[in-house]
């Protein structure tokens, strides 16, 4: 199973990448194999500032609606608008296509929070 190094990950299954004071978000591969056919993403919170932990959106697959959380708190500046019309792009590149939204960050400490490669692979078993 493919968990980037280079990426930060969260106990919630999102993978954050982190460029000066913006985060990419998305979800992992571990998540988006256990969910299984998406087709629906949902971020009705662009512009919007939420806190670390708050639900900015939702993943609906063929079975499922799973809520998305903010792995930082900060400022909801963008949404891959490409997922709109092919949400099955999370499934196909996870990591690369697929991400959901990006954060301008408002505290920088909460990145310490995050987990390492090493630590999501203990926390899923891989």
């Amino acid at each position: 199973m493919s968990i980037p190094a280079n990426l930060k990950y969260t106990k919630d299954h999102e993978w954050v990448s982190i460029e000066g004071d913006v985060a990419t978000v998305g979800i992992t591969h571990f998540a988006q194999k256990e969910l299984g056919d998406i087709v629906y993403v949902e971020v009705e919170t662009l512009d919007q500032t939420l806190s670390k932990d708050e639900v900015f959106g939702t993943v609906e697959a063929v079975k499922t609606v799973s809520d998305l959380f903010l792995p930082l708190t900060g400022e909801i500046i963008a949404f891959n608008e490409d997922l709109e019309s092919a949400p099955e792009t999370v499934n196909s590149d996870p990591y690369g296509a697929g991400w959901m939204i990006k954060i301008k960050i408002a505290d920088a400490s909460e990145i310490d929070s995050l987990l390492s490669d090493e630590a999501y692979k203990d926390l899923i078993g891989a």
